[in-house]
């Protein structure tokens, strides 16, 4: 297998190539639902990737066939720079993941359940699997727990669980659906870290999530889901940087401010009852305030407004994102 590790800039510059690449992927049920729709992923190497969308989007169904676990209709992918299924045999072993919530037994505590997982592993040294289950409980915070059954676990216990059997042996690509599921605020922080640091020491991560705090936090890359269709993917910086600053006008006279925007050429003017909205576009905010005065209107307030995250994403899949987490 090629382990060359690429080198991910926040900006979208690629060295290395991809660690997930999707052509075509598509995935009809017999129902006729087509729940995944001619998706293109390209996922770089060493990168965090932000796999995003509404409910029922196709976001869960996709990382299944990514992984195998379901065939797709039609399509096909690569995950490290190898075809799917051809090549699974060698390259899941690279590739942890976590998919639609943890299954453990529940008579069983935490490390005698990840000893069942890594013997069932072929290709894993037993030689090495205590250190290695020690090490990955205590990357996620559940050195502690001890000999507690999982049944007495915690939902956010469960979690993390699950993320530190993917952890069991080293990965070059880590795929999680919604990993800070059920997890407390503090647990939510330390899976935003562990993330962080794996992304830090080359390993690509294909991160499935509502939350836009962990976008914001961890992503350097986003794709977004609606309705089965990839819609749009880049670099968090650019896709930040794909919509124009507008300009907000808080004034008692907001037709007479209208006239001046519209004037000195601003587009998408729109008035309400405590001022006017506009998109700036290559105009410079300095000039503007001068020709307002000029024009005898009364100016309040003056700023120039970024789009937010989830403004974008409501844009793009019209529903909204929970931004807390």
């Amino acid at each position: 297998m090629n382990r060359a590790r690429g080198a991910c800039s926040a900006g979208g510059e690629v060295s290395g190539g991809y660690a997930v690449r999707t052509h075509r992927l598509t995935k009809r049920f017999r129902s006729g639902q087509v729940a995944v729709n001619s998706v293109d992923l390209a996922v770089p190497r060493g990168c965090v990737y932000g796999f995003l969308g509404p409910n029922g989007s196709g976001k869960t169904t996709t990382i299944r066939m990514l992984l195998g676990l379901i065939r797709p209709t039609a399509g096909g992918h690569e995950l490290l720079g190898m075809p799917m299924p051809g090549q699974a045999g060698r390259v899941l072993p690279a590739v942890g993941s976590l998919v639609e919530g943890p299954a453990f037994h529940p008579y069983l505590s935490g490390p005698a359940n990840l000893r069942r997982l890594d013997a069932a592993d072929r290709t894993a040294d037993p030689r090495t699997t205590g250190r290695r289950i020690a090490a990955a409980l205590d990357r996620v915070g559940l050195s502690a727990a001890g000999n507690k059954r999982y049944r007495n676990y915690s939902l956010g216990m469960r979690q993390r669980l699950a993320i530190a059997a993917a952890l069991l042996r080293p990965r070059e690509l880590l795929v999680l659906d919604e990993p800070t599921n059920g997890l407390d605020p503090q647990g939510t922080r330390e899976v935003r870290s562990l993330v962080t640091r794996l992304s830090q020491e080359g390993v690509t991560v294909l991160l499935s999530t509502h939350l836009l705090s962990e976008v914001e936090q961890v992503c350097t890359h986003v794709g977004v889901m609606r309705a089965g269709s990839l819609i749009t993917q880049s670099s968090l910086v650019h896709l930040r940087g794909s919509t124009g600053t507008r300009l907000r006008v808080e004034t008692s006279r907001p037709e007479a401010a209208s006239a001046v925007l519209i004037e000195h050429g601003l587009d998408g003017v729109v008035q309400d009852r405590d001022g006017v909205l506009a998109e700036l576009g290559s105009n410079e905010p300095e000039t503007l305030v001068p020709a307002l005065v000029r024009a005898d209107v009364p100016v309040r307030g003056f700023a120039c407004v970024r789009p937010t995250l989830e403004d974008l994403f409501v844009s793009l899949t019209g529903e909204g994102f929970d931004v807390d987490g």
